[in-house]
């Protein structure tokens, strides 16, 4: 078990040193016309590939969180391996039950990563399974309706 935990903790990078500069203001646009006060979505959020719904609006939290995602290809190019990206917005789901349409691959170490249920487009998200409260769904990802 102690390995898992450290195949998720390797995932995420180490905490910034305290004199940080803020996020690029160019980050800030994106999230802020999707995301409400309250800090939920405001639209829903699809696939890029079918439009399948993935999440009504007012279902997620905006997160920052630095996860590291394998690209987006298909199947037979996932196969062959390859990099990733380092991706820095989400929705954080808490429920599993939330999502309207969402698929999960098999374990990957102590992660699966979620797809499209319809189309398997993806992955368009992360999920630790140390903790069982935690569904990160990537902006860039996904659309918005």
């Amino acid at each position: 078990m102690a390995a898992a935990a450290a195949f998720c903790s390797e995932m995420e990078p180490a905490p910034p040193p305290a004199a940080a500069p803020p996020a690029p203001a160019a980050a800030e646009p994106r999230s802020a016309e999707l995301v409400c006060a309250q800090g939920r979505n405001l639209k829903a959020v699809l696939c890029l590939r079918c439009g399948s719904r993935v999440l009504l609006p007012g279902a997620a939290t905006f997160a920052l969180r630095e996860l590291l995602l394998p690209a987006m290809r298909k199947k037979a190019a996932a196969a062959a391996g390859g990099g990733g990206d380092l991706v820095r917005e989400h929705w954080l789901v808490r429920d599993m039950f939330s999502f309207e349409n969402v698929g999960f691959t098999r374990d990957v170490g102590n992660v699966k990563f979620l797809v499209c249920a319809d189309c398997e487009a993806g992955p368009i998200g992360w999920h630790c399974l140390d903790d069982k409260d935690s569904f990160y769904v990537a902006l860039e990802r996904v659309a918005h309706e």
